[in-house]
């Protein structure tokens, strides 16, 4: 699969004359707990030519292909990327922390450097507890749950707690966090769950785990007057992404991805 990604990017930056500077996983299987039947969710950061840039019907900033198959490849133009990394998008910063690397180039190692100035604590909880809280009400109140569902909440709990403990971005890896912030009470069940998600079809369905669920709903009221409360912080200003833009597209004019 990694040789038809890696062919199908290229494919990409010809048709597109773009140079990607970063593919990641961003899904399940950066999360490290896919299902045999898993998309493979693709994404990528970009960079146009300057005279793209200069033009005045600036092409679209996203690219998106269909679906095909187990395959979902999307990206995000340089400029857009650099704008979200100023309101300091969690998503964005997952992708630049991604274990699972398809392109990795020098523009994105200092992508990521230049991310550690603009993630926000503040902001970080407030995303992570509103994506947990409307997962938990709309997949686990029922008898009857999806077994992957309970990672769509306990990721982004575990996340929150990550922040509050070490004040940083968290980690993708699902491991990373169970090892720093799942209580040890909760792990014999995490663990049973997770080997029921990865050796069961995505639509497997068991009983709803009473146990967990007391946790996060418990975590998630804990987390929102956490993240209420906590102080806000000083923003960096645009100088540090100006001149980054300018740099890289100024740097990437021979297109062509150097794949790792």
């Amino acid at each position: 699969m990694k040789d038809l990604i890696l062919k199908t990017l290229k494919e990409i930056e010809e048709k597109e004359n773009i140079k990607i500077i970063l593919a990641v996983e961003s899904g399940s299987r950066a999360w490290g707990f896919e299902s045999p039947d898993s998309d493979y969710d693709v994404r990528f950061i970009y960079v146009r030519t300057e005279e793209d840039y200069l033009r005045l019907d600036e092409p679209r900033d996203v690219i998106e292909l269909p679906i095909s198959g187990d395959l979902d490849i999307n990206g995000w133009d340089l400029k857009k990327a650099l704008t979200l990394m100023y309101k300091s998008n969690p998503t964005l910063m997952e992708w630049l922390s991604s274990p699972v690397v398809y392109i990795n180039t020098e523009s994105a190692d200092e992508l990521r450097k230049l991310a550690v100035k603009y993630f926000y604590n503040k902001g970080g909880l407030y995303h992570y507890v509103s994506m947990a809280e409307g997962n938990y009400r709309e997949y686990l109140k029922t008898d009857t749950v999806k077994a992957k569902k309970y990672f769509y909440v306990l990721r982004p709990i575990l996340a929150c707690r990550w922040i509050l403990d070490k004040k940083t971005a968290p980690p993708m890896p699902f491991n990373e966090l169970v090892d720093a912030e799942l209580p040890e009470e909760l792990r014999e069940e995490v663990n049973r769950l997770l080997d029921i998600k990865m050796n069961s079809p995505e639509v497997k369905l068991i009983p709803r785990v009473d146990v967990i669920n007391d946790y996060l709903d418990g975590s998630i009221e804990e987390i929102k007057q956490l993240a209420a409360d906590y102080p806000a912080e000083d923003h960096e200003g645009w100088d540090h992404l100006n001149d980054y833009f300018l740099k890289t597209v100024r740097t990437n004019v021979t297109y062509g991805a150097e794949a790792h």
